[in-house]
């Protein structure tokens, strides 16, 4: 905040007192058992209340299943972080709460012709730091994420993989036409621009911020959103922001916002009910049954934009490079089982890397059905009929798309072993299980993705494309190492066919939305084709509210919006 603002500073100091107090006596994080049994006991605070008011300030407890790892949006691709950073940051052009439409953000009018976009930016927009926003700041935001030559770069292993697919691979030229208006040069047409614009990982950072944190802004961040970064207290995975009273947005409506972990979904639930947090998400089949039958929360519900899988490292295993190899394993794996046994109705099953509210869905694929007999068979013509072993790595804390990832692996452990495949369940807390996974260091691995944006782009490029040189890629050979050149590391499977490929290249280019819809559908058939992946499921977006909660919104893309809330 500003120095000419003693209110507020008045007001941030009475919070670092009360607050502080408030946000000790919420849930620490917790160590149990993630999964659905949920051993441990709720807590809340030392009279039992557990949130709302603390003196005369009110802070809203969320309550999720792991801590983050990093608050820059440049340093990360977990979903844990971005919950966090949405409160705390805003892009140019954002999304309406709870839809996929988009809306103004820092920049008020915007528009993309051929290869140019243009954009005027909201004027008397202050950072958290106190500093102006201009168009000179998302200068430096891009550089800081794209441009290795720029002074201010952090480096290759810091910045994620967001980078080139959300901005760095389209972006030729970003400039400054005096403080309020940006042009952006793209390298080819390209239909998702706007959108991306609209991500996380399109934040805009201060330039000052930037020039004086470095990555250290990973620890305190600087945005212009709704709410201030406080402290992070990492023993107890407890995050707290401050209410930013100078918002240009809507204000929020309480004080400060916790954000606290409980590793059980059923503890978290549990903890909800007897009011020790005010919303939950992260919630399992036993977990909502929780949340449904109390009377101080209720069970909030809408259909996901995401997506659940088993990715094959076709890179470090020779088995998995073969077609047959990958079918044969769908086969044998009950995904049914899965989504209505262990996940309990609050998913359906997966047939190709999108769900059915993303445009290019395609209806005319099924999910590969059990079949145990065909999946010894596609085994024996492979050569391996006799079997083999490999890892299976997981997060051991639950996600949305996989509420219950040790009950699944142990699923899949169970179905591979009757085709005479051993499985090795390798489970790891989720931020070193993410570094494992995109560097490559598994076997196969459970993974998920919620879209950042909607658009079929950010699932079918984002996660089966790997974004490197032809020259990278080896005649006669769909897959392409994690050493490769500007490899993308989302792509867990090293997968790379070129036709498909391809498909996504031209999608990425066309602006008709119909020929567009096409090329994708044909891209989810060679991906079911080919398996890459396991298709699980796609999830529904659950959260436990508290009764006390007023105009909290669910929303798949961007969420949560923390500011619309109040407590009674």
């Amino acid at each position: 905040m500003s120095d000419n603002m003693p209110r507020d500073i008045d007001r941030r100091t009475f919070l670092k007192a009360t607050g502080s107090a408030a946000a000790a006596a919420t849930i620490a994080g917790c160590a149990a058992d993630p999964d659905e049994a949920g051993t441990g006991s709720p807590e809340g605070t030392a009279d039992g209340t557990g949130t709302g008011q603390e003196g005369d300030a009110t802070t809203l407890t969320f309550a999720r299943g792991n801590d983050s790892g990093s608050l820059d949006p440049q340093n990360t691709t977990s979903g844990e972080d971005t919950k966090v950073m949405n409160q705390m940051y805003d892009q140019l052009i954002m999304f309406a709460p709870g839809k996929s439409k988009l809306r103004a953000g820092l920049a008020t009018d915007w528009n993309l012709e051929g290869t140019t976009a243009t954009l005027t930016l909201r004027e008397g927009v202050t950072f958290h730091n106190g500093e102006e926003f201009t168009a000179e700041d998302f200068v430096a935001t891009f550089n800081r994420f794209t441009n290795p030559d720029y002074e201010h770069y952090p480096g290759d292993t810091y910045t994620s993989a967001y980078g080139p697919f959300t901005l760095g691979d389209w972006v030729d030229d970003v400039s400054a036409d005096g403080d309020y208006k940006l042009t952006m040069e793209l390298s080819q047409k390209y239909a998702p621009f706007l959108r991306n614009l609209a991500m996380f990982a399109s934040s805009v950072l201060s330039k000052k911020a930037i020039e004086e944190h470095g990555t250290d802004l990973k620890n305190n961040p600087v945005g212009t959103g709704p709410f201030v970064f406080e402290d992070w207290d990492t023993s107890n995975q407890r995050i707290r922001l401050s209410a930013n009273d100078d918002y240009w947005g809507e204000a929020p409506k309480v004080d400060e916002v916790v954000f606290t972990t409980v590793e059980s979904n059923t503890t978290r639930a549990q903890t909800l009910d007897s009011g020790g947090a005010d919303i939950i998400d992260g919630i399992g089949a036993q977990a909502s049954k929780v949340v449904e039958n109390s009377s101080n929360a209720e069970l909030v519900e809408k259909e996901g934009i995401n997506t659940g899988y088993m990715a094959f490292n076709m890179e470090k295993i020779e088995a998995f490079r073969d077609k047959k190899v990958r079918k044969a394993i769908s086969y044998a794996i009950d995904t049914e089982s899965l989504v209505n046994n262990i996940f309990q109705g609050i998913a359906k099953q997966a047939s190709q890397p999108i769900p059915s509210n993303v445009l290019g869905y395609n209806e005319g694929i099924d999910p590969y059905p059990q079949d145990l007999e065909k999946a010894q068979s596609l085994l024996d013509e492979a050569g391996y009929g006799d079997g083999f072993s490999f890892e299976l790595a997981t997060f051991k804390n639950p996600r949305g798309y996989n509420p219950s990832p040790l009950q699944a692996a142990q699923l899949v452990k169970s179905n591979l072993g009757e085709i005479g495949l051993e499985v090795n369940i390798n489970q790891q807390s989720f931020n070193p299980f993410l570094d494992y996974t995109s560097s490559g260091k598994h076997d196969a691995c459970f993974l998920g993705w919620y879209t950042d944006n909607a658009d079929p782009d950010n699932f079918f490029y984002a996660l089966l494309h790997p974004q490197v040189s032809e020259d990278q890629l080896t005649e006669g050979q769909d897959w392409v190492s994690f050493d490769a050149d500007g490899y993308n590391t989302l792509n867990v499977a090293a997968w790379a066919n070129r036709e498909y490929m391809s498909l996504v290249e031209e999608a990425q280019k066309t602006y008709d939305t119909k020929a567009r819809e096409e090329k994708y559908k044909q891209a989810a058939q060679i991906a079911h084709d080919e398996a890459p992946w396991v298709f699980l499921n796609h999830a529904k977006e659950l959260r436990g509210v508290s009764k006390s909660v007023e105009g909290f919104v669910l929303a798949p893309i961007s969420g949560p919006f923390l500011n619309l809330v109040s407590l009674k």
